[in-house]
């Protein structure tokens, strides 16, 4: 599974964002755990963050100065959110960047890491650190909210519910466009479901 991953990921071309204004930069890191039903890693935000408070998130932040490249970003926000080791993150490609609510233009980028790490969650600003099976994502379609009409173009955002967490915004969009490559799912985010009136 995780061969067939690596190989679809090395040569997808994501989707060149068109904007007519220049965003601050973040990334974030899609942690997938090498095994037999690979899992990807995600975070349950701290409540008292002033933004995104108590939400599901990938690890990941803004770009600072120093960084030489957003995958820097990506895996220094990861080690200092979790815990996790930059070098034990093999670094397979991004997904599509996103303009984020606040209007932050968001690279994720696809890691493979091992089974055995430990995660440290920063505890200022991670609550919980917790993993969920890519079969898991691939077999339950997401549940969407209703249309959103912005900048002449209709959408729909993804909501997933695994167990306790609602994963959604975001997070959800990027984890559709990785359940939508590695699995050719088909998700829409831009065509309403058989279940939401148009």
């Amino acid at each position: 599974m995780v061969d067939e991953l690596l190989h679809r990921l090395r040569h997808y071309r994501p989707r060149h964002l068109e904007t007519d204004r220049t965003h601050p930069e973040a990334a974030v890191l899609l942690p997938i755990i090498r095994g037999d039903d690979p899992e990807l890693v995600l975070t349950l935000r701290a409540s008292n963050l002033s933004t995104h408070g108590g939400e599901v998130a990938l690890p990941g932040g803004r770009r600072d100065p120093e960084d030489p490249d957003l995958i820097h970003t990506a895996l220094r926000e990861a080690y200092e959110e979790i815990g996790l080791p930059p070098g034990l993150v093999e670094v397979v490609g991004p997904l599509s960047p996103l303009i984020s609510y606040y209007g932050i233009k968001v690279t994720p980028y696809v890691g493979i890491i091992p089974d055995y790490v430990e995660y440290t969650p920063n505890d200022a600003e991670i609550a919980a650190v917790f993993t969920v099976p890519l079969s898991f994502l691939c077999e339950v379609p997401p549940e969407v909210t209703p249309r959103i009409d912005e900048q002449g173009r209709r959408s729909y955002i993804p909501i997933y519910q695994y167990g306790e967490y609602r994963i959604w915004g975001l997070t959800a969009a990027i984890i559709v466009e990785l359940v939508n490559l590695l699995y050719d799912a088909g998700i829409s985010l831009h065509e309403p479901p058989h279940s939401v009136e148009k």
